[in-house]
């Protein structure tokens, strides 16, 4: 599998919206997040739309055969993001004195559509968007039952900071790092 990757800032991907939210409905698409509203095609593009407002917003997808297979999307981490926050002293302090300085990418979404699943092609995404970022660590929220992708991380190097909810109506999260320099 060769996917050609594209990156997207704000303004280019607002015109891929509808093939973005097209592959999170298919990576959702399964239990636990098939009939929760949290986990609802409307609420993603919500979410979607509102994150291309952020600072240093990106988008990495991967193509096969003209279409998208995956993708990424992130920004430079807002201090002042509740879920950051709440971890309080669970952080590290030179990951508060980084998201202070603009220096902690927020890696907010990675899917892959489940037929290519398993291939390789989730690490190569995530690989591309944070060798185009300036931050020198990523910070990322997994879901604590999603056990493929939070497994994957491990794997991948990053470090547990805590548990978190992004909302009330959200599943646990774990608050992951990663230093990328």
């Amino acid at each position: 599998m060769d996917p050609e990757f594209q990156r997207h800032d704000a303004k280019s991907a607002k015109g891929i919206t509808c093939e973005l939210v097209d592959v999170y409905s298919k990576v959702y698409d399964v239990p636990p997040y098939v009939g929760d509203p949290f986990f609802s095609a409307d609420m993603f593009r919500g979410r979607l739309e509102a994150a291309f407002h952020t600072k240093g917003f990106e988008t990495v997808t991967a193509w096969l055969d003209g279409r998208i297979v995956g993708y990424v999307h992130g920004a430079t981490l807002p201090v002042d993001r509740a879920w950051w926050g709440s971890l309080g002293d669970r952080r590290p302090t030179v990951l508060i004195e980084l998201a202070n300085a603009n220096g902690v990418f927020w890696l907010r979404e990675l899917m892959v559509l489940p037929e290519v699943q398993n291939q390789g092609l989730g690490r190569q995404i995530h690989d591309a968007v944070i060798a185009g970022r300036t931050e020198t660590v990523t910070a990322l929220t997994c879901i604590v039952d999603n056990q493929p992708a939070h497994d994957a991380y491990l794997r991948w190097g990053y470090t547990i900071m805590g548990e978190i909810k992004h909302a009330p109506e959200s599943p646990v999260y774990d608050a992951m790092y990663l230093s990328s320099r």
